[in-house]
Parts: C-alpha cells; structure tokens; sequence
C-alpha cells in the first residue's frame, strides 16, 4: 500500500523517493513526505500538490480494491515473480538535462494484468519498437520478426502503441506466443483506444504492465518515463523505424546505457521513418545492424544458441575448386579443344600439374577427353 501511495505522490522513477526507500523502506518514507521533511524542493512541491487530491493512503487502498476488481495485482521487489532485471535501473546515468533523463530510476511496483509470472515473462524476451506511422516496409519487417520471435519461445516486449508496436503484439499473438506490453496510463485504461481489442487479448494470454495505478492518464511526459522499464527488462531491443524525433530512439538510448542488446534495422536512405535508425547507427558502435531474424537470435540468445548464416550467392560447381585446378578450368578455351602445353602455359603451371588437374576435372564431370585434346563439358540448357 504504502508503495503504491508514493506512486501517487511522485511519478515513477524518482530518484529522491527511490533513495529513500531503500535507505528507509516504503512505509517510513510515506510517513516522511506527508510530514513535509523533504530536502529536495522539486518533490516537496509535487507532493503538497497532489497531496490536495485526498490522503495518498486513500487513494492507494481504492487502487487496490479497483484493481482487485480488475482482476489486475500489485508486484512489489519482495515478490518471487519481481522482474530482477529492472533493478539494473539503480546505477543507469543518461547524458542530458531534464527530470526525464534524471529520475530514471527502479519501479516502486508494479501493475499486471495477466496469468503469465513476471520473471518468467522476460525470462526470455526481446523488446520491438518503432514509428507509430510506419511504413508498408517497417511492418512487413516487424511482422517477420516477432512472430519468428514469438514461434522460437521468446516474450515480444513492446509499448501497446500504433504501428510497429501494435505489429509487435499482434505478429506473437498470431504465433501463439507470448507477449507484453508495457503502458504508460493504468491497465485499466487501453491508450490507444483504437488497440482495445488487442489489449484484451494480451491480457488474457500474455501480460499487460504498468507502473501507474488502474485509472491513471496516458500523459505525454509517462510514455518517457515508461521506455525506460522496456530497455531494462528485456535482454535487448530492436528498434525497426523510428523518426528523427521518436520516443522509440529514446528507449534505444537507454538500451545502449544499460549494455543490453541493441539492435536497430536499417531502412531506405530517403524514407523519414528511418532517420532516427541510421542516426542511431552512426553515433552508436555499440549499436547493431539487423536484417532479419536469424540476426536478432544471435544477438540475444546464449553463445553457440542461434548461428546466423553468412548470405552468399548461389552455389557454383567450381566453387569446391582447388586453385590450381581453378586455374587450369579458367584456361580452358569456351569452344573447342586445348592441351596440356597449352593450358600450361595460360595457367602458368607445371605440364605435370596440369594434367593431374586435368584428371581431377575430369571426375568433376567438367571435362571431356577428346582425340584433339580436352574440352569443356556443355551445361545442359
């Protein structure tokens, strides 16, 4: 209770209540903030503001009971299914200015809908994220990627939004996966609406999860504070397409800060739904290119787990070739007939090399002996 409380007192996040409580515990530090002892100016504000919408002890016991209706639970640290991950988020430092970049820190609790344990949600998961107005290109390549994800048991992670997100979902749900989707607003409140349906099938397979109470608004500033859970409890992040200005390069950015996996697909040099992407790519090494699934599995499974194949062309007969035996294939002129002295000297080899080559080609099936001389094997057209 006492954590969900300071939930209401102070958004997700806050670096001053996070140190608190771990110095003091959930319950003193309520008592702390209602008695006005609160060094850090910025907080003692936000809690004599909200502090005259009623008594936070009220308002977290009618959470409770509204999400006990819901059929929602509160996960707290102390909990077995706590997604250990996110701890990672005590030590994470962002570059730039803002409380969005400071109060970065661990979740108080957490809100689930869902039957599936947390731990054993993100046990094993991938975060997808991108562009509310993709592309034809960016959820054909989403659609590829989460339901492969999804079909080899790994949890897809997105933020329930529009576009690549909405594909994310969508794409595991088909495969019969399991999938997340983490809010910024209550699980009680589906943001976007037109995603309604959607939610209601993730909460019945898989699991919907926020930090803020059942009722709590979509504001602009929590889906911010929201992306940085998503980077936290997944073991990387796939970003597919992403504006110059998209939350989704946001989440990468801490992603990179926490030395997870991040993964980013690159997309037409001329399509603004991929400027954030290649912006990635360029002022990131540690971030990666990703083409297509079997990538994405050798990024985040276990060493040896997953082996991406190198691409490479169509396979020739040659191409098993000693190079010796290459050079003497090379010589052989494309119509007629040519011997050994010949082809030695085109080669630049040996008589006796050659005609050991020759040899060998000719159990190849790439020669034939003719009374002139040896000639090339005519590919069937």
């Amino acid at each position: 209770m006492a954590r969900v409380a300071l939930t209401c007192l102070a958004e997700p996040g806050n670096r001053a209540v996070w140190q608190l409580v771990q110095a003091d515990g959930a319950d003193a530090t309520l008592e702390r903030l209602l008695q006005g002892d609160i060094p850090e100016s910025t907080l003692r504000a936000a809690v004599i503001s909200r502090s005259t919408a009623g008594d936070p002890r009220r308002q977290a016991e009618a959470a409770l009971r509204r999400g006990e209706r819901l059929g929602a639970r509160v996960v707290v640290p102390a909990d077995p299914e706590w997604p250990t991950a996110v701890n990672t988020l005590a030590t994470l430092e962002v570059e730039g200015g803002g409380r969005v970049n400071r109060d970065v820190r661990p979740p108080l609790c957490l809100w689930v809908r869902g039957g599936w344990p947390l731990d054993e949600a993100f046990a094993r998961s991938v975060a997808v994220v991108g562009a509310r107005a993709a592309t034809n290109y960016g959820t054909h390549v989403t659609n590829d990627l989460a339901f492969g994800l999804a079909e080899r048991e790994w949890t897809v992670v997105s933020g329930g939004a529009f576009g690549i997100d909405a594909t994310a979902h969508r794409a595991a749900l088909s495969a019969g996966g399991l999938t997340v989707a983490i809010l910024a607003c209550g699980v009680d409140r589906p943001y976007p609406m037109g995603n309604t349906a959607m939610f209601e099938q993730i909460a019945d397979s898989g699991v919907l999860m926020s930090e803020w109470p059942p009722g709590a608004e979509p504001l602009r500033h929590r889906f911010l504070i929201r992306n940085r859970v998503i980077a936290a409890a997944t073991a990387g992040t796939v970003i597919v397409e992403a504006a110059a200005r998209s939350g989704a390069v946001q989440t990468m950015g801490r992603t990179i800060a926490l030395n997870r996996r991040a993964m980013v697909v690159p997309g037409p040099v001329t399509s603004a739904m991929s400027v954030g992407c290649h912006e990635l790519l360029r002022k990131h090494p540690e971030a990666t290119v990703v083409t297509g699934l079997a990538h994405v599995l050798d990024e985040v499974g276990k060493i040896g787990e997953y082996l991406a194949e190198v691409p490479r062309g169509r396979d020739r007969p040659h191409d098993g070739l000693d190079e010796e035996s290459a050079l003497v294939l090379e010589a052989m002129p494309r119509r007629g007939t040519a011997g050994p002295q010949e082809l030695a000297a085109k080669a630049g080899l040996g008589v006796r090399t050659v005609l050991r080559c020759l040899s060998f080609l000719e159990l190849a099936g790439m020669v034939v002996r003719r009374s002139n001389g040896v000639a090339l094997v005519r590919s069937p057209r």
